[in-house]
């Protein structure tokens, strides 16, 4: 098979790491992918938004499947796109329609599709300028903090949660005005659920679909979870609350009905569910939606997962997905990200990385980088996640943490305590 693997950030490196390990795959294309990926397959310079350019690559190259990492172009409708158009209708994509992917493109869709199937979420009210004021109201009914989220996307940085009502009535009236341009022209406003976090992700096939090895990231860029919300500093796999009595009460109650709702309201979803999850007491609600893998979890989830992900991908594509049963790795996985100084805020690109020729212990997933005169320099905020495994997650993470400080770039900066809440 000759895949086309669309996207360029850690998730795409690893997504491709795992490809390139399947005995079904002859050639293996990342568009545009980053340095790191140029050593799984080939880099192709194609946006994944210019759908046009990927269909007519697709046909010159004999492309037999679409695997779409990222979420602005399943948002965008690159599914429908193949699906409509006659010469590329048998070529199928591991990525939702348009409309699934409005899981993940509008917090509003997602919470009215949970209220509809009996998915437990948090109690919301959705506002735009024209409701504003019943939007006020409904803040000053809810207990501190106050969450805020923009409907559409927002690159991971369009929640806000605020612990002041006054701040979260301006903040309202910010997001309204424009704080998050589109993404913030309606605001989801939410209960705050307390609990500690979780992502489950399920591949699907539209009707059955089977469950990866979780996760658990760590969004904040400061140690002890403060500081400024970021892509995603580092990540663990398995998470030691998902125990199987938990993990039953997520796919009963989430996963098994987010699939029956799509397939009931004849929702086109082939590809991967991202389950944003709160433990809360020991109970499971969803905080969000994604149409896709996440980031940084991905550079666990493919290390713990056991099967070959292209022969996954070909039962999805055929609808035959209920005859597959997942193999989880038994071992720890761990990632720790390195990111460039000033991240999430403002930061400086082209810094020479170096030190990667002198890992080991860990794979190097490559999120934010690039080719600059023959050397890897920075190209993101995110700029190296070293995936390691281990018998104990302390093993995993010592590891990783020796390889972070051999890899080096002017600003770098990593956590030091990811994991530090679980056992």
């Amino acid at each position: 098979m000759n895949i086309l693997l669309l996207g360029s950030g850690g998730r795409e490196h690893a997504l491709a790491w795992k490809i390139a390990q399947s005995p079904l795959v002859d050639k293996l294309y990342i568009a545009p992918g980053n340095a790191g990926t140029a050593s799984c397959g080939e880099n192709v310079a194609l946006k994944a938004e210019d759908f046009a350019a990927v269909g007519e690559f697709a046909l010159a190259h004999g492309i037999d499947m679409l695997v779409v990492g990222p979420e602005a172009p399943l948002v965008a409708g690159i599914a429908d796109y193949f699906k409509n158009d006659g010469r590329l209708s048998k070529i199928p994509v591991i990525g939702p329609s348009k409309q699934g992917a409005q899981l993940e493109g509008s917090k509003d869709f997602a919470k009215h599709f949970m209220q509809r199937h009996g998915i437990p979420t948090a109690a919301y009210f959705s506002v735009t300028k024209e409701n504003k004021q019943e939007g006020l109201d409904f803040l000053k009914t809810m207990k501190a903090p106050y969450v805020l989220k923009a409907d559409g996307l927002a690159a991971g940085k369009g929640v806000l949660i605020i612990n002041d009502l006054q701040e979260a009535c301006e903040e309202l009236d910010n997001m309204l005005s424009g704080k998050f341009g589109a993404a913030s022209g309606k605001v989801v406003l939410e209960e705050f659920l307390s609990g500690i976090e979780c992502s489950v992700f399920a591949l699907t096939d539209g009707k059955d679909y089977v469950i990866l090895p979780e996760a658990k990231d760590y969004k904040r860029i400061g140690e002890g979870d403060t500081g400024l919300n970021t892509g995603g500093m580092g990540a663990v796999s398995p998470v030691s609350f998902c125990t199987p009595e938990f993990m039953q009460k997520v796919e009963s109650r989430i996963v098994r009905p987010t699939i029956g709702g799509l397939k009931a309201e004849n929702i086109d979803y082939t590809g991967f569910v991202f389950f944003g999850l709160i433990n809360v007491g020991g109970e499971p609600y969803v905080i969000e939606y994604n149409a896709r893998m996440g980031d940084p979890e991905t550079e666990v989830v493919m290390l713990r997962l056991g099967n070959d992900i292209v022969d996954l991908f070909k039962a999805a594509a055929d609808g035959t997905l209920a005859s597959k049963k997942i193999e989880k790795d038994p071992r720890y996985a761990v990632t720790v990200m390195l990111v460039s100084g000033g991240y999430p805020g403002e930061y400086e690109k082209g810094k020479v990385i170096n030190g990667l020729d002198k890992v080991e212990g860990s794979v190097a997933f490559h999120a934010g980088t690039a080719i600059k005169d023959g050397k890897t320099v920075t190209s993101g905020g995110r700029v190296i996640a070293l995936s390691s495994y281990g018998a104990s997650k302390q093993e995993a993470l010592s590891a990783s943490f020796r390889n972070a400080a051999i890899v080096d770039f002017d600003g770098k900066y990593y956590r030091r305590d990811i994991g530090f809440d679980l056992q």
